[in-house]
This record gives C-alpha cells, structure tokens and sequence, in this order.
C-alpha cells in the first residue's frame, strides 16, 4: 500500500493521493498528515542500516535527513531528491545551562548546525522534493527568518523560483540576508505573520505555488527525523524529556508524531513527555493548556524579541496539542527578561544559540523550580537556529541597550561588554593584570 495523505481530524479521516497537492481536508478543513504503511524491515534491522549509512559517501546517507528514508518514505524515486547535507546535528552537553536550569545535567541537540542554520532545513528538503514530484516551479513561504532562509537555499538548489513574503519591520537582518543571498524574491507586507499566511495561500492556490510552510504535511515529515536522529545518536535510550520552543508548533507536531510512530513500530520502549516553551507575549498554545474549556484563541498582535517564535496563531496546533498530551507533556511560558539571561548562559557553554531557542533553557528554570521536572530528569533541549542568526539583539544585550517591544529595559545580567583601550601597552597591561 503506498503512502497517503489523512486527515488529521479523529471525526473525518478522509484519505488522498500523496500526489494530491493540497494542505487542508477539503472535506472538513482539518490538517492533513502523511501516512505510511510500517516498513518492511525490522527496528533491529534499520538501527543497523542507518548506522551503517554514516559512512557512506552517497549524497542520500550523508543527509541527516535521508538516511533515515524508511521513515519518511513518500517518495517514489529518490533521483530528484535536493540534499545540503541536512541533519548531521550534535547532541552538546552543556554544565553551566544545567546548572543554570536546576539540572545535574543537560543535553542540546543544536540544529543551528544546520546548513542554513536552523531545523528548517530538515522539513526543507522533504518539501522541495515533494515540489518537484509535483512538477511545480515556485514555491514561496511565509516568514519571520528562519523558513525564509531555507527555503531560498534548497529552493536555488533545485532550479526552483523562491518566493518569500516577510511581516515588513519585523525580521532579523542576519535571515534577511540569507534569503535575498540565497536568490528568492523577497516580498515585505504590511502585516503580521498570520495575516500574511492567509494572504498566501490565496495566492499560492490562485497562482499555482506550491506553499513550503509548516502547514506542508511534508516539512513535517523531514523535522521527524530531528527526533530519529537524537534517538540513534543516544543509542536508542529516549530521555524523559524533551524540550523545544514554540511558535508555530510545527516541531511540536513533528516530534511528537515521530515518537509515536517510533514507540509503535518497537524502535523504542517508552515516549518522553514533550515541553513547549512560548514566549510569554506571543502564548496562545499556552493560554489553551491553561484553559482548555476555552478554546484556541490566537494573540492577535504577538510581540517578543525572539522573532522566530513570533506567532500568534499557529497553524499546527490542533497537532500539537495531541502531541502534548500523548506524551504527557506540558506547556510554559517566559518572559523576554529570562529569554535573554538564558542566551547569555547558554552563550557561557560555548553553544550559543538565536533567541527563540534561549526559550528552551528559559522554560526549564521555571518547571525544575515547579518541581514538574525534577533535577535527576535526563533533558534534551532544542536549540533550533544558529547563534548568528540575530547579532543585533545579542550586541545590544551584552551593551546593556536591549529593550522589550513594550520599551521596558531588558537588564543584561550576564553582561559581557566591550572595553575601549588606547594603544598603550602599559595601560592594557594594568587592564588585563588587573
């Protein structure tokens, strides 16, 4: 039986070809997921493939991604597969963030090591290559960095026309550049991220652009193999918890149905519990686990300096609720205060990360000293994008110049200012000595 695209709602189910391009049910307008038949080999059997794959020398196998193609088997033929050597993500331990989050210990899975420097790529190159099957030319995203960045690149690499449309104002230059470097048209709207993603899709259905954001079941497929990987670099022993920040829930979505799927077929024993980290002026996922009697309510006009989890109404979160609550999971919010004093801690470590990743850290101070997670707890957490990704707001932290969007004083408690000396060996000397 080949693959095929489900819909994600429990009261419609609907199935359609995998070669159908579209994103919601036309049915009842539910997400749409991508399922698969269980593979044919066994977990053993794969575990011993995948490591092997490592050294190999063939594009697909040096790909974090597609290594692990049993998993995210949609494909007819692999020949048009586009691969920057995705994936390949270290797991980092990080003592002084332990410490910091009221852990003995803690592990970064860093996806900023990515080739365009965040997790974005992993779902890129899945998507692009459901592009191409599609024969589609353009592909375009919305964007507040980081999907911009990735899908300009893979997009370039696979003869693709990229289009990006950006909230105009509200975009870290350093993705910026990726994007305009990187060859995609680049289009700045007056409006916030959520209301562009609608404008969007008009457009893409009107137009026939195929649309490569998180709503794309098959960006969802490629983040799946984050979780694969981790596994198989712990040699599959699951953590308690993992860890991630949430904007628009697509990781949350994709982790989660990667543990499933993984739990299900035997590759591991026990699922661990998910934490979603939001920041606190663009929670809305928060808001519904607080209150779930009343409803998803999106934040209609989200702000936080962690531009990548910018988003008030978050297209995966009916997925990511479920994932949640699967694995027992929970969701926390933070302030931009310990979003930034979490950076700079994590800078400490010799990591360092974008703001939205910093959440991670941010949340586990807060549910270690809630007791929901507890000291000893074997944690993972995901760092999704690359240090460089916001220079800016890293310059003003460490300068004692970075504000909150409502203008409040951001404090750099762990300050590390530059000093102006004159050239004067003496005098740098006595610095330095003293």
């Amino acid at each position: 039986m080949p693959a095929e695209l489900i819909c994600f709602e429990e009261r419609c189910r609907a199935r359609f070809p995998i070669t159908d391009a579209i994103y919601n049910c036309p049915h009842c307008g539910g997400l749409l997921e991508v399922w698969y038949p269980p593979p044919a080999a066994t977990p053993a059997e794969l575990k011993r493939i995948w490591r092997e794959r490592r050294t190999s020398n063939a594009p697909l196998d040096q790909s974090g991604v597609w290594r692990y193609r049993e998993m995210v088997p949609f494909l007819e033929s692999y020949d048009r597969v586009v691969t920057l050597r995705e994936g390949h993500t270290p797991l980092l331990p990080a003592p002084p963030a332990a410490t910091y989050g009221g852990l003995d210990a803690l592990t970064f899975k860093h996806q900023g090591f990515n080739p365009t420097g965040s997790f974005k790529d992993n779902g890129m190159t899945c998507g692009v290559a459901q592009a191409l099957r599609l024969g589609m030319a353009r592909v375009a995203c919305v964007s507040t960095g980081n999907t911009s960045a990735s899908m300009a690149a893979y997009a370039s690499a696979a003869g693709l026309a990229g289009i990006v449309f950006i909230p105009h104002g509200n975009i870290s230059y350093g993705k910026l550049a990726q994007a305009l470097e990187y060859g995609a048209k680049t289009l700045q709207v007056e409006a916030n991220f959520d209301q562009i993603l609608a404008l969007v899709r008009t457009l893409a259905e009107r137009l026939g652009i195929y649309l490569l954001n998180s709503i794309n079941p098959f960006r969802i497929e490629g983040q799946k193999t984050i979780i694969v990987e981790m596994l198989d670099q712990r040699d599959w022993n699951p953590p308690d918890w993992i860890v991630l920040p949430g904007g628009n829930l697509g990781n949350t979505a994709a982790f989660g149905k990667a543990l499933r799927e993984l739990h299900g077929l035997g590759f591991i024993a026990r699922m661990p519990r998910l934490a979603v980290i939001q920041a606190e002026g663009a929670a809305p996922f928060y808001d519904l686990m607080l209150a779930p009697a009343r409803g998803f309510h999106a934040v209609s006009h989200p702000e936080t300096l962690a531009t990548a989890i910018k988003i008030g109404d978050p297209v995966s979160w009916p997925k990511a609720l479920r994932e949640v609550a699967c694995s027992g999971g929970v969701v926390e919010k933070v302030s931009e205060q310990e979003i930034a004093d979490a950076k700079a801690v994590i800078g400490r470590c010799g990591i360092g990360c974008e703001p939205a990743s910093a959440a991670t850290l941010a949340g586990i101070r807060k549910l270690t000293a809630s007791g929901t997670i507890s000291a000893s707890a074997d944690v993972v957490a995901v760092l999704t994008g690359n240090l460089l990704k916001d220079p800016d707001y890293i310059y003003r932290y460490h300068t004692g110049k970075l504000e909150a969007p409502d203008g409040a004083a951001i404090h750099s408690r762990f300050a590390n200012q530059p000093v102006v000396l004159p050239n004067d060996a003496d005098r740098i000397a006595a610095f330095l000595q003293g």
